[in-house]
């Protein structure tokens, strides 16, 4: 009966030890959840990049331009924090860099600036007081608008919709509308903060932002046909609908593709300066309850 007793014995403890902790974190987690609320001001200066139909590889580095923004946030505890930003990048792409042929004599580019605002929920995996740093993943919403224009051959900036290229509003295209200079986006990354002192975070992330627009680049679908292009909107919109050194390709013929949305990317540092939290002053003092200050069992 020596054995079964053991079991028995061992089950209680484990009972028992089970209890205690679910106990403790009912009691600990109520104040590690309240007591670390505090909010952060800071900046984000990076990178912005590119992904769509200019763009033969997935993300062409070689247009990679200056990012920079400026962001509150809110952090209920020290896992989850709740982010309001605005970001201003700029983007760009170009055939000439391409190495298919076709793409080279098609011979568009475009620059257009990123306006953003945003709202994205922040998770850390780990408590950055207590390890100095951590890992985080994001996501949420966004609002932004571009405006995509080009060079003509003597330097002078080109507005891309207003010339409706592939023939937006045309009578003969009539599923084909102007396109909306602002969208909606989707944000999402992962980064990494460091502690670098009591109040100030030093981070590092990458985000993407899928859009729900094919014309951030000014393409999306095939050709116009070269006539009614030239009727409807005259020479200039039929000279940068087609750059290529060939004939203008005939109608339909594919100059973009619509079956995926353009994406661009937001990646850099970002800093913040954190407050409040309780204690005296202006700004508060942090003050982080620990489990370690938890009733000891």
């Amino acid at each position: 009966m020596l054995v079964p007793n053991l079991c028995a014995l061992r089950n209680r403890l484990t009972l028992s030890v089970f209890k205690k902790i679910v106990i403790l974190l009912l009691i600990c987690a109520p104040l590690a959840g309240y007591s670390q609320q505090y909010w952060q001001l800071g900046g984000f200066l990076g990178i912005s990049n590119y992904s769509g139909d200019l763009a033969e590889k997935r993300v062409d580095f070689g247009y990679t331009r200056y990012a920079l923004g400026i962001f509150a946030k809110r952090d209920f505890n020290r896992y989850f924090s709740l982010r309001a930003g605005l970001n201003y990048g700029r983007i760009a792409g170009a055939d000439s860099t391409n190495k298919d042929p076709s793409l080279v004599d098609r011979n568009l580019s475009f620059r257009s600036p990123i306006f953003e605002l945003n709202l994205i929920g922040e998770f850390n995996f780990l408590d950055i007081d207590e390890r100095g740093f951590t890992p985080y993943v994001f996501g949420g919403a966004a609002v932004f608008s571009f405006y995509p224009t080009t060079r003509d051959a003597n330097g002078n900036v080109v507005k891309l919709r207003a010339l409706t290229t592939e023939g937006q509003g045309l009578a003969q295209y009539p599923t084909r509308q102007k396109y909306n200079l602002r969208s909606l986006s989707i944000p999402f990354g992962a980064g990494v903060k460091v502690l670098i002192k009591e109040n100030w975070i030093l981070g590092f992330e990458v985000g993407l932002r899928r859009t729900f627009s094919d014309y951030l680049d000014d393409v999306s679908l095939g050709y116009a046909d070269r006539n009614t292009l030239l009727l409807g909107r005259g020479q200039r919109a039929v000279d940068f609908a087609y750059r290529g050194p060939g004939t203008y390709p005939p109608e339909g013929f594919a100059r973009g593709s619509d079956k995926y949305d353009d994406w661009y990317i937001f990646s850099g540092l970002t800093l913040s300066y954190r407050f409040g939290g309780g204690g005296k002053g202006p700004w508060g003092h942090w003050k982080k309850q620990k489990f370690s200050d938890c009733p000891r069992m």
